[in-house]
């Protein structure tokens, strides 16, 4: 039998359990998972923004055990390329991308993933921007008054 090659692209910033997820269930599809992350630069093209660097972000899902490669991504045109160079199977991507990478069936198998629900990343950085708009002197006053009502229950 011979052996399967997934590769999955991503910029697996602020790394959630939806990240896990995804790359837990690639790994269980093939016997090799390579995982292409979004460099910095990539990303500033793609206008995002990443609150991660690419070294610490790659360094974080290569620790994973069941990710066997990180390679960068650099731009949208280097997939045929990687999966020739990789020797790819499958290539593998949230279903948020139905459709958009079709033209890499001459290639490999492409699956289309659903997603983790109730958790993104753009969620994330927006619970966090909420919150991080919030007056410092309210949150010193929730504390405070968490402080007092706690003394009415001792």
């Amino acid at each position: 039998m011979s052996k399967k090659t997934i590769i999955t692209y991503g910029t697996f910033d602020m790394f959630h359990i939806g990240h896990l997820k995804l790359l837990k269930r690639l790994s269980k599809m093939g016997d090799k998972l390579v995982v292409a992350i979004s460099t910095d630069k990539f990303n500033e093209v793609k206008g995002k923004k990443v609150m991660i660097p690419y070294k610490q972000r790659a360094k974080i899902v290569k620790s994973l055990k069941f990710v066997d490669k990180v390679i960068p991504e650099k731009n949208w045109e280097q997939k045929v390329k990687d999966i020739k160079k990789q020797n790819v199977d499958i290539f593998a991507i949230g279903d948020d991308w139905k459709g958009e990478f079709d033209f890499l069936k001459e290639h490999c198998e492409v699956v289309y993933l659903e997603r983790t629900k109730d958790i993104s990343t753009t969620q994330l950085k927006k619970s966090l921007s909420n919150f991080m708009s919030i007056p410092k002197e309210d949150i010193i006053n929730a504390f405070e008054v968490i402080e007092v009502l706690k003394k009415d229950f001792e």
